[in-house]
């Protein structure tokens, strides 16, 4: 991993995709804060790297929640954005989640399957045990890796990909991920952040077919995520 003078830490680029570890506070793509997002950084980075003049091609394969950190990857042609999202869309990229939450689990391995509904006027989603008007079916699959004092750190590795899901449904089970007030948790984090890190990202390079698997470090000057080392 190398880092540069836009602060970008890229785990991974070729001439197709390039890989970053987002830090918690960061958003992918523009929103209405108007908040600089992370796709113009890595344009800015492109440009200067490869002396681009004009435009630069990004696309934007997928988000995370702004307090989330970790991996995401970005396309840097139109082939490899087409083939990313259908590879997204048939589950074919693999994405293993970090998460911190709330105290001590008494199933230490178990598969969740809830119905999520989400709510626009919030930005929440509502964890259901059956099916209701307008839910999503989700499910996830965690173990613990690591208990602290006070939380578990788990290793979720997704079956769907719904909105806060993992949030959602840790928070449904009494175990909010630390930081998380939305979703339950009873205090912040200093820096606005949550502790759920996109961790680990297996798939095959959508042109040149080679297995890429990647690995991004968990965010530092955090005690509670260097215990988790």
């Amino acid at each position: 991993m190398h880092s540069n003078k836009n602060n970008l830490l890229v785990l991974h680029e070729d001439n197709h995709i390039i890989i970053i570890n987002k830090r918690p506070g960061d958003i992918v793509q523009g929103d209405k804060t108007g908040d600089k997002p992370l796709s113009d950084v890595v344009k800015e980075y492109l440009k200067e790297k490869h002396n681009k003049p004009g435009n630069v091609y990004l696309g934007t394969v997928h988000r995370l929640d702004r307090p989330t950190s970790g991996i995401v990857i970005f396309a840097k042609t139109s082939k490899a954005l087409e083939r990313l999202n259908k590879m997204l869309r048939d589950k074919n990229i693999q994405k293993t989640y970090f998460a911190v939450v709330k105290e001590h689990l008494s199933k230490k391995e178990n598969t969740l399957i809830h119905f999520l509904r989400k709510n626009p006027k919030n930005n929440k989603s509502t964890a259901f045990t059956k099916e209701v008007e307008g839910s999503k079916k989700a499910v996830l699959h965690y173990k613990v890796i690591k208990e602290l004092d006070n939380y578990s750190l788990l290793e979720i590795d997704l079956e769907t990909g719904r909105h806060h899901q993992i949030r959602s449904q840790l928070s449904t089970i009494g175990h909010p991920i630390k930081g998380d007030l939305k979703y339950g948790f009873s205090r912040s984090n200093k820096n606005g952040s949550i502790h759920l890190h996109a961790r680990k990202i297996a798939f095959i390079h959508p042109v040149s077919k080679e297995a890429i698997e990647i690995t991004a470090p968990l965010p530092k000057s955090d005690s509670i995520w260097e215990a988790c080392n």
